[in-house]
This record gives C-alpha cells, sequence and structure tokens, in this order.
C-alpha cells in the first residue's frame, strides 16, 4: 500500500493558487501585484475544478513562481519603503526632508520585459494592434490629475503616435481606412505584417468615472516602452536618425504630423511639391536627377510605342490577308523606288488609313496617340486625350466600338491616378499604394479633420496642404489640384480644381482609385462609405449596389494601367495582347 497523498499536494489544488495566497507568497500589496502580472504579461487561469471556491481568481504555480524571480520585484519593494519614509517626514512637518526624499525615488525600466515577452521583432508587430490602439488613446485624453493622468504621459504617447504615423507615411505601408463613430480604422502592411489600430475622433473627451485608469496607465507604461523598441528598429531600417526632430514652429500651429515629417521626409515633400508646381527652381542637383528620370521615361514610353505599333500592325496585317495580293501588286513599283529611302514610321494620322480605320473601327495610329496621351499623362486626363474624345465624337455614331472603347481608356486613365505609367507595376499593391495620389494637391478646409487626412493623402502619395503655419501652397494657388471641404456650400470657387468632401480620399485610398469627383460635391450625399475590411459580398450573399460600380471602375483603371506598363492582357479567348477589347483578369 502506498502512501497517502495529503490534501492539496496534488491535482488542480497544486497547479493553481488563488490571488490571495499568491499575494502573501510575493509578500505585495494587490496594486502591485497586479502591476506586476501585467507587465510581465501574467494572466488568471480557469482551471477544470476550483477547489478554493469558484467565486475566486486563480494563477498557475509556475507563473507565481515565475515572478517571484522578476527583478523588479524588489524594486517595488524599495519604492513602498520609500514612501513609507516620505510619510515619515511629512508627519514630522519635515518638509525640506520629504523634498529631497521624493527626488530620490528609485526608478526602473522595462526593457528587458519587452526582449523577454518578444524575442524577435517580428513577434511584437504581431501584437502591436493594442498597445497602437491605447497610444493613440491617451494622446487625445487630458491631463486629469483627478484620475492620475500625469502630462508627461500624455505628451509621451502623442509624440510616439506621431512618429508610428510619419513611418506609415514615409514608407507608405498604409493600406486600408475606414470611419466609424468610434473613429478611424487604419491598416498598414509592415514588413509583411498588418497592423490594425483605431485612433479617436479630435473632440472634446468625457472621462468616465468607471474606470479603472491605474490599471489602463500600467498597460500604456509597457506599450510606450514597446513602440519606442519598434519606432526605433523601424526607423534604421529605412536609414533614419531615431528620435526625429519636430519643428517647433509647426509644433505650435498645432501641425505635429507636419513638423515630424519635415525631418524624416522634408526632401520628398519639396520633390513632391516641385513635380505638383511643374517647374518650381530647384537646387541644380536635383535638376540633373529630374532631367536623368525624365529621360529614362521618355525611353520607356518609347519602347512602348514600338512594341504597340508592332502588335496592332500584325493584327492589321493578319486582318487584311484576303488582299494582300493584289496590294503588292499595286505597290510593287512603288516600293521598288522606295527601296533606298529610310523607313518612316507611320503616326496613324494621315488620311491613307482612313480604310483601315473604317475596317477596324478604331484606327491604328489614333489607338497609338491615346495611349501615347495616356502614357504621358501619368494618369491624369489630359488636353490631348480630351481633344482626342471631342474630336472622336461625330464618329461615335457610325463606329460605336470606337466610341466605347475610347470612353473606357479615358475612364480608366482618370481612375488610375498616379499609379499609371511605366514605372508603376499593376500587381503590385503597394507601388499602387503609394503612387496613387502622385501628382495631385490637397487643400484641406478649416472644418475637415486634418491630421487623418493628411496621413492617408501623404501615405498614397499626395502633397497636404492647409491654411496655416507650415504649408506648403495657400489657398490661390494654382497648383492644387482638390480642395476638401466638409460645409452645405462652397461660395468662392476655382475652376482649375475639384471640391469633395473628405470621404473621396479615404473611399478612393480604399478602392485604389479615384473615384467620381461629382459623387462627393459639396452639400451632397456621398455614396455610402464601405467598408475596406470585409468583402464585396457578405454572409447572405447580398452586394451593395455602389458595390459593383466600383469594381466595373476598378476593372478600368486596371486595364489602363496594365496597358500604360506595358504588360500583356488576357483577352476573351486566352490570348496576350495589348490593345482594345483587352480584359483584366477577374473583370466583369
Amino acid at each position: 500500500m502506498g502512501k497517502k497523498l495529503k490534501k492539496g499536494k496534488a491535482g488542480n489544488a497544486a497547479q493553481y493558487m488563488t490571488r490571495t495566497q499568491a499575494i502573501r507568497k510575493l509578500q505585495l500589496r494587490l496594486s502591485e501585484f497586479r502591476r506586476l502580472s501585467i507587465l510581465k504579461g501574467v494572466h488568471p487561469r480557469e482551471p477544470k475544478k476550483k477547489p478554493k471556491g469558484a467565486n475566486k481568481t486563480y494563477y498557475h504555480t509556475k507563473d507565481i513562481n515565475w515572478l517571484a524571480h522578476e527583478p523588479l520585484l524588489n524594486t517595488f519593494r524599495n519604492i513602498k519603503a520609500h514612501e513609507k519614509k516620505v510619510r515619515r517626514a511629512r508627519a514630522k512637518q519635515n518638509a525640506e526632508l520629504a523634498k529631497r526624499l521624493k527626488q530620490l525615488k528609485p526608478t526602473y525600466r522595462l526593457d528587458h520585459l519587452v526582449k523577454e515577452r518578444y524575442p524577435s521583432f517580428i513577434d511584437a508587430l504581431r501584437d502591436l494592434d493594442d498597445a497602437l490602439t491605447l497610444n493613440h488613446l491617451f494622446a487625445t485624453l487630458p491631463a486629469e490629475s483627478k484620475y492620475g493622468i500625469p502630462p508627461k504621459v500624455v505628451h509621451t504617447s502623442r509624440r510616439l503616435a506621431l512618429e508610428w504615423q510619419a513611418y506609415v507615411v514615409r514608407s507608405g505601408a498604409l493600406r486600408r481606412v475606414f470611419v466609424s463613430v468610434k473613429g478611424y480604422y487604419f491598416q498598414a502592411e509592415v514588413l509583411g505584417q498588418s497592423v490594425t489600430w483605431l485612433v479617436p475622433h479630435a473632440l472634446s473627451q468625457v472621462l468616465p468615472t468607471d474606470v479603472d485608469y491605474r490599471v489602463m496607465l500600467t498597460f500604456l507604461e509597457f506599450y510606450n516602452t514597446l513602440l519606442q523598441f519598434v519606432n526605433f528598429k523601424l526607423y534604421h531600417v529605412l536609414g533614419l536618425r531615431y528620435p526625429p526632430l519636430l519643428d517647433a514652429r509647426l509644433e505650435a500651429a498645432a501641425a505635429e504630423l507636419a513638423a515630424i515629417m519635415k525631418d524624416i521626409a522634408g526632401v520628398r515633400d519639396v520633390s513632391e511639391g516641385d513635380r505638383a508646381l511643374g517647374g518650381k527652381a530647384v537646387t541644380e542637383g536635383a535638376l540633373e536627377c529630374a532631367a536623368a528620370n525624365e529621360m529614362e521615361m521618355k525611353a520607356r514610353i518609347e519602347s512602348l510605342q514600338s512594341r504597340l505599333r508592332e502588335i496592332v500592325g500584325a493584327a492589321v496585317e493578319a486582318g487584311g490577308e484576303g488582299t494582300a495580293s493584289d496590294k503588292d501588286n499595286e505597290n510593287k513599283g512603288s516600293s521598288e523606288l522606295e527601296e533606298d529611302e529610310p523607313p518612316v514610321l507611320d503616326s496613324g494620322t494621315d488620311d491613307d488609313d482612313e480604310d483601315d480605320d473604317d475596317d477596324d473601327g478604331l484606327g491604328k495610329g489614333e489607338y497609338l496617340s491615346k495611349l501615347d496621351a495616356v502614357a504621358r499623362s501619368g494618369g491624369r486626363t489630359s488636353t490631348s486625350a480630351m481633344l482626342w474624345d471631342d474630336d472622336e465624337d461625330n464618329d461615335d455614331d457610325e463606329n460605336p466600338a470606337a466610341g466605347h472603347v475610347a470612353g473606357d481608356l479615358d475612364a480608366g486613365s482618370r481612375a488610375a491616378g498616379g499609379a499609371l505609367g511605366p514605372d508603376v507595376d499593376p500587381s503590385d499593391e503597394a507601388a499602387l499604394c503609394r503612387n496613387l495620389f502622385r501628382g495631385l494637391v490637397f487643400f484641406l478646409g478649416r472644418e475637415v479633420p486634418r491630421e487623418p487626412l493628411m496621413l492617408v493623402i501623404r501615405a498614397f502619395g499626395g502633397v497636404a496642404a492647409w491654411d496655416g503655419e507650415g504649408s506648403s501652397h495657400d489657398e490661390a494657388s494654382e497648383a492644387i489640384t482638390h480642395q476638401v471641404v466638409d460645409r452645405p456650400s462652397q461660395g468662392h470657387r476655382f475652376l482649375s480644381r475639384e471640391y469633395v468632401q473628405p470621404q473621396w480620399v479615404f473611399d478612393s485610398a480604399n478602392f485604389r482609385v479615384l473615384m467620381g469627383t461629382d459623387l462627393y460635391a459639396p452639400g451632397q450625399v456621398p455614396p455610402p462609405h464601405l467598408s475596406p475590411f470585409v468583402g464585396e459580398v457578405d454572409d447572405d450573399g447580398y452586394t451593395p449596389e455602389f458595390a459593383k460600380t466600383v469594381r466595373r471602375l476598378q476593372d478600368a483603371a486596371r486595364a489602363a494601367r496594365t496597358r500604360a506598363a506595358g504588360l500583356a492582357l488576357k483577352g476573351a479567348d486566352g490570348s496576350e495582347f495589348v490593345g482594345e477589347g483587352a480584359e483584366v483578369d477577374g473583370a466583369e
């Protein structure tokens, strides 16, 4: 017969202990034990059998033994003893001693806890959602001594939030944004990991009385340390110094994000502003770099044009095989005379191609000129493209196919935005996001939320301006392409720009296309703000009508980007070519 076991020496009774037993073993107060558990990541457990009662909070014995070896345990005990000395000095009315002792309060760091809980940097990125959400929450809260929220914590949270946003803008990592009653939901892709966080609306916050802010401040203390590690690593990956320097002048003008971006992305902002102005004086080195980029772009466009001419010419020759023998006999004499002459590349604008235009519906030269205009315009509606459409208005009745293709090309090129050209891969989502607003300058009205809009606009390649200190453009600047307003009516209007509501910026960023500005005109009810975090079809199989419209616009923009990049499109029969009638995978 074996030795009889005593009660509580095996099973759940030995593997788990109540919170009271853990506090007695560690010789801590309840607040200190709760703080240490949060910092170490130790949480209560739910055993199958609760030997001490169902209304108790249980912890695993191994977790408590792990806490017993934590170096912070001695620091908390020293802080407890130090507070007792301060109270004793105040009780003896020794203010000088109490003041001196208060300045000698023991301090501690949480760096070793971050390295302990997150062995690799990817683990820290995966657990960054709650840290960013709580950080942005306290960045908007007031410093209230009644609830124990010190001003230093608020300032630190604000600084870390701005550093994170500046990195998202600098790297172009922003992917989705959704506006709700709670605030702004953002999602960024950082080193292959999706990070989602919530930013509250910039309104006066009412602090509820039934919330234990001490617990939240303990979580914030660890999360701020974690964010400092993450920001330091991300900034050094980009080759930037950390921490960045804030411009005091812009910070005083309530342009904190612009103040921090001036240090880490000043060169990028200058280049974007010069590209938008189209000819503003820059330094000699910048001019040489711009000239080199322009020559490279022209070479790419010429190679694209030659490839298009070869493909369209082959298609025209294939369509005219039946009459090739007659044309060879007629042109035999003329070809002999022109043997010594250099070949001339047909631009498709001569009157000799009228017969071919009638046969093909859309002329080879006209089609190429259309593509040239789209490629040179960088995704924006150019004057040559608009004139091409106007000249073809009379021919649309006779050739409906030509008008249909012209309308698709024009709508697709406008919707593609700045992400149109040989330097942008249509299949690269990161490149589309970085260049969607390229070449666009937005002026933000005083009534719109500046910081969320500035974050989205700059992350997607645009330039943001406002009425105040630090703005790169004033309201009367001719370089402004869009003005974001949120008022029932706009009195004074500039004919050279579009007036849209803030939702236009968010929807365009989510759908990766430039939405129609007429749907978001000031004073009108905008379309439904669809969430980018859910699919087009819900659980019941319902697809919103506006989602179908957006899908068609995305297909047109994808086709325009693929043509501009010189990639092959797939036709209905599975063949690959570049030309009219091309369809993109997934198009409806």
